[in-house]
């Protein structure tokens, strides 16, 4: 054999050895490949809904805390006349018993107008500890019973624009300094058992801007298919409540509930034991409402 079939012999022997090597390569990847699609089926659907599920909550929460306020327009109010929260009973009106005819009454600390505009601290509006709660843990750096400053009221704004998509915060902050937030306090609830915390909050706006955020709350929260159905709210059709998804077994639940009153945004924010005792955090938001209600306004 001459030395140029030798290396003929050899060249081919090597490209032989190539094409098994690359037949195997093929082989291993198109095994590989079967074997993550047989895992596909169980592992993406799952992985896939708990992105979504957790992407829209939030989502949602940063809508709670910020408003989209789609409804934010520049429109003066009038006047309405002062209706102040029921008083307490027992109370004597001021010149009672002097003889005078028609006596005077106090001017009412808080309370709603005709026209749907609150006035009175925060905290007044906020409903007050119910039997069987005390006082519940901080919400963040503003405490458990607070009237929000000015100072904190902005700061409330940029911490919760910041929950947002990035191409949403410029307009939102936009809107929020041609609209301020005119009020906004917050006071959370422990029930006495341990097993419930609620967290309320009023929120003060232009009330056509807090109507349209509470629908587009609603929206979300019930026509998108991404939350359980919550409870409903008896007497306040305007009010809805949703429970954002938990995994089979999980130990802790939670409720979210939002309702606009006039130029209030109302949100309850509970968390407990599960199952979570509804019916306990639906009354505590009833009475919130009802203590916000404008005159004539049925309960």
């Amino acid at each position: 054999m001459t030395d140029t079939e030798k290396l003929d012999q050899d060249q081919d022997q090597d490209q032989d050895q190539d094409q098994d090597q690359a037949q195997e390569q093929e082989q291993e990847q198109e095994q590989e490949q079967e074997q993550e699609q047989d895992q596909a089926p169980e592992q993406g659907p799952r992985r896939a809904g708990l992105a979504v599920r957790v992407g829209a909550a939030v989502v949602v929460a940063a809508l709670l805390g910020v408003g989209i306020g789609v409804g934010i327009l520049k429109v003066k109010y009038p006047d309405g006349a002062a209706v102040a929260a029921p008083a307490p009973t027992g109370v004597p009106s001021a010149g009672a018993g002097a003889g005078a005819g028609a006596s005077a009454s106090p001017s009412p600390a808080f309370g709603a107008k005709s026209n749907g505009t609150h006035f009175g601290s925060m905290r007044d509006l906020l409903a007050p500890m119910p039997g069987g709660f005390s006082l519940g843990p901080d919400s963040g750096a503003y405490g458990n019973d607070t009237e929000l400053t000015d100072e904190q009221r902005k700061t409330w704004v940029e911490d919760t624009v910041l929950g947002l998509p990035q191409k949403l915060q410029d307009a939102v902050r936009q809107k929020w300094q041609d609209q301020p937030l005119k009020g906004a306090g917050v006071r959370s609830y422990r029930a006495a058992q341990d097993n419930l915390v609620v967290t309320m909050w009023l929120l003060q706006y232009h009330q056509d801007a807090v109507k349209a955020d509470n629908a587009w709350v609603e929206a979300l929260g019930s026509d998108s298919g991404l939350f359980r159905t919550g409870p409903d709210v008896p007497g306040h059709a305007e009010a809805h409540c949703y429970l954002p998804y938990a995994a089979p077994g999980d130990a802790i639940d939670s409720l979210v509930c939002s309702a606009a009153e006039g130029d209030l945004r109302v949100e309850m924010q509970v968390e407990g034991i599960a199952p979570l005792p509804k019916s306990q955090a639906v009354t505590l938001f009833t009475q919130q409402l009802d203590r916000l209600a404008r005159p004539g306004a049925s309960a």
